[in-house]
């Protein structure tokens, strides 16, 4: 994969990515999402966010989020012009929040990380 391919923002309903190569295989991530519920009161929404390096190898890059469970393991794949996104283990984002899903790129710019 590029980095072309890989870098910029990735939305779903659900969650972002903000994704850029640092080369070496290596790639700066950074994943918020949100579950939305219906409350008697108002809507209501959980959220969650991890950020930290990921290692790439063909279209697959495997990222767990610093200081999260070492059960976390988060696969993104970079497929068809979309990023496909599975979880395994709790990664402490959150009731209900997972970083799985279908994100599609919404901009190619360098995104913006919580960290700079």
């Amino acid at each position: 994969m590029s980095a072309a391919q890989v870098n910029g923002t990735w939305a779903s309903k659900y969650g972002e990515f903000k994704i850029w190569a640092l080369g070496r295989q290596r790639l700066q991530v950074e994943f918020s999402g949100v579950y939305e519920y219906k409350t008697p009161q108002r809507p209501t929404a959980n959220s969650g966010e991890g950020s930290g390096i990921a290692t790439i190898d063909g279209d697959t890059a495997l990222f767990k989020p610093e200081g999260a469970e070492e059960e976390c393991q988060i696969t993104l794949k970079f497929t068809g012009g979309k990023l496909v996104v599975t979880q395994t283990g709790i990664c402490g984002f959150g009731h209900n929040v997972t970083a799985a899903g279908t994100y599609k790129k919404v901009s190619a710019k360098k995104p913006k990380f919580g960290s700079d």
